[in-house]
């Protein structure tokens, strides 16, 4: 597969105990979600494929983004966009600001400011850039967390039970927010929840883990 993001034979073990076993090609603009009880190893799948596994772990197989071979890279150069259940805004920056930390370096200071103005606009926060992340309502910070994450250029998406903190109105808005946009830029996306609803919602193949 060319383009996307494929897994594959990917094993990963904690002390010679299995934790989980994946094969998967994930084209652009589809979902795979990975559903299961705490504990089974779907936040350290994310981490092998980011490049931050715990040296507790082993793990063998291999990440493919966009037809290369990521998985020896540095995190830096995998080009995987990752979300949490935590907005994980910088405190000390202004939300301008915290946008602008995504975008990759290059540019006049112009450009980059309107690439901020712009992400604003799109989630529907235009005149937000000075504000401070502490006076945003949840719905807000997931937006910011959203934009910084894709204006980073994003060959992939993670989503780390990024809905799981919002309640049930807003977690269809923002949930629908991101795999809107996802989809507009062709990203492959994997998911991990324990959250059915979700999985469905996300409308692609569902992988369920801990299960005999």
């Amino acid at each position: 597969m060319d383009k996307g993001l494929s897994l594959r034979q990917v094993r990963i073990s904690k002390g010679g105990q299995p934790l989980l076993s994946v094969s998967h090609d994930i084209a652009p603009g589809e979902v795979l979600t990975l559903m299961g009880p705490s504990g089974v190893g779907k936040s350290t799948l994310l981490a092998f494929i980011t490049g931050t596994l715990s040296a507790d772990f082993e793990a063998e197989g291999e990440v493919w983004l966009d037809g290369h071979n990521v998985t020896n890279a540095a995190p830096h150069q995998r080009r995987v966009g990752i979300l949490f259940q935590d907005d994980l805004l910088f405190p000390h920056l202004s939300v301008g600001a915290n946008l602008a930390f995504g975008l990759r370096s290059g540019g006049t200071a112009q450009d980059r400011q309107a690439k901020v103005e712009e992400a604003l606009e799109d989630v529907g926060l235009g005149g937000f850039a000075d504000r401070d992340p502490a006076t945003l309502s949840g719905g807000q910070k997931a937006r910011i967390a959203l934009m910084r994450m894709l204006l980073s250029d994003p060959c992939g998406l993670l989503l780390d039970e990024p809905f799981s903190r919002l309640d049930a109105a807003l977690r269809a808005q923002v949930r629908d927010m991101v795999f809107d946009r996802a989809k507009a830029r062709d990203l492959p996306v994997l998911m991990v929840t324990h959250d059915a609803e979700d999985a469905q919602a996300a409308g692609g193949h569902i992988i369920t883990l801990g299960t005999d």
